[in-house]
């Protein structure tokens, strides 16, 4: 067992196009190193699983070596291994965990297999300071919407709502590749959408008021999707940037009123968005907006956290550590549809 409260501790992050390697001394990030596949993916328009898992492979040496330069330290300095063991894209996430398993094995240091979720939730102690116990998380990615009630990062997380279809950051996906945009969609959005009228065209909101934290994002990407073909077979210009202004609109809408409604529900006073949609300009000015209306305190990492980076999984690994959490067993399997609940496997 690790007596030091400050261990260093290495992450690596796998589960879908990002090959991450993160460094980090309690709560200080030493490293975040991060070799992408998305070029590779960007001409089918979505993640290809295969293609992932093959970059990860490619990349995972150099990313490591890069945040070991990064940091100054060598490889036998790390106190402990954390990976992502889950939720994720199976080859990937396998690719990760084997990788994970040889550096602990070679250097009989603990390995703690963390949930990919649980990881973007506790990467805000990295730059905010230890998370409130409790607080609310919205976690907002190309694969997961979901809010979470923490009670402890590293031993308490509930899941309270979730998406019933597309994430938001699928739904982001599709409707850039109706308008043309380019993959990913998300940032492509963003942009085009500062030129835009977010009330020029009335999208639906899914589930904005049905009593539930759930999320649906099917039919508001069904819902463009016809618009811009009516215009289109009608021989009409898309006005892009209103469409996508006013489709932005009705995501973060959805999103931040059902965040406030979790807290207000909760009693609790702090909200922390995470994930990859968390990067995104009109969600983070319109949830301050609501959170300051509310008396909510709101906590959004940097963007370069919010994206998947094994800076997260470094730091969900660190806080386990600290907490005298017991190490994975070698054994541990990659498990693509490992529950928020499961904070370690």
């Amino acid at each position: 067992m690790i007596i030091d409260s400050e261990p260093l501790v290495l992450g690596i992050e796998t589960s879908c196009d990002e090959t991450g390697v993160g460094i980090v001394r309690g709560h200080t990030l030493l490293a975040d190193s991060i070799a992408s596949s998305v070029e590779q993916h960007a001409r089918f328009g979505g993640v290809v699983p295969e293609v992932a898992s093959r970059a990860h492979l490619e990349a995972m040496t150099a990313t490591v070596e890069r945040a070991l330069a990064e940091a100054r330290i060598a490889l036998a300095d790390v106190d402990a291994f954390a990976v992502t063991a889950g939720p994720g894209l199976p080859g990937a996430l396998m690719v990760g965990v084997a990788a994970a398993k040889a550096y602990a094995l070679s250097l009989g240091k603990p390995l703690y297999g963390v949930n990919h979720l649980a990881a973007h939730v506790c990467v805000d102690q990295l730059e905010h300071g230890p998370l409130p116990k409790p607080c609310v998380a919205m976690l907002v990615s190309g694969g997961h919407s979901s809010l979470l009630l923490v009670p402890d990062v590293a031993s308490d997380v509930r899941s309270l709502g979730s998406t019933v279809d597309d994430a938001a950051g699928e739904a982001f996906d599709k409707v850039a590749r109706v308008l043309d945009l380019g993959f990913p969609g998300g940032p492509h959005i963003d942009r085009a959408a500062r030129e835009g009228d977010p009330a020029a065209i009335a999208f639906p909101r899914g589930k904005y008021a049905d009593g539930t934290y759930d999320f649906s994002f099917s039919g508001l990407k069904t819902a463009v999707a016809r618009w811009v073909e009516a215009r289109q077979r009608a021989g009409e210009p898309v006005p892009v940037a209103d469409v996508a202004a006013s489709f932005q609109e009705a995501v973060v809408d959805v999103l931040t009123a059902k965040a406030l409604k979790v807290c207000k529900d909760n009693g609790v006073d702090d909200l922390l968005i995470g994930g990859g949609v968390a990067a995104n300009s009109r969600l983070r000015a319109l949830a301050q907006e609501r959170c300051d209306a509310a008396g909510v305190r709101l906590r959004v990492p940097r963007p370069k956290l919010c994206t998947d980076n094994g800076a997260m999984v470094a730091a969900l690994g660190s806080e386990l550590v600290a907490a005298g959490l017991p190490p994975s067993d070698l054994a541990l399997p990659a498990d693509s549809s490992l529950p928020v609940q499961q904070i370690t496997l």
